[in-house]
């Protein structure tokens, strides 16, 4: 009624993926070594805060390209997500300014 199987395949290892997980894996690795090393040698302040965000995006943007297969697409895909988001958080940035700068006038 049933058949068993015991016959398994054995595929050989791609070593081109294998050496894409390493190059993955140091580059985050190090880009989050020095946000470790800002972390406890830099005192706060807002040339902090940027590198943290400006680092944090670098990693994002890395890590969508790379394990969602983004920086594999065409362009016109590429440019149709990124162009949105960055207006968007421009948009965020000019909101807190001025939202910043009427709280001044305010108080």
């Amino acid at each position: 009624m049933s058949e068993e199987v015991s016959h398994v395949e054995v595929q050989p290892v791609d070593k081109s993926k294998i050496r894409l997980f390493i190059k993955v894996t140091l580059i985050l690795f190090f880009v989050t070594a020095i946000e470790f090393v800002i972390a406890f040698t830099m005192g706060a302040g807002a040339i902090k805060t940027f590198i943290f965000i400006a680092l944090t995006i670098v990693k994002a943007f890395y890590i969508v390209g790379e394990f969602m297969h983004l920086s594999h697409e065409r362009k016109s895909l590429i440019w149709s997500i990124l162009l949105p988001t960055i207006f968007i958080v421009f948009l965020i940035f000019i909101l807190m300014y001025q939202g910043a700068a009427i709280y001044e006038i305010l108080h």
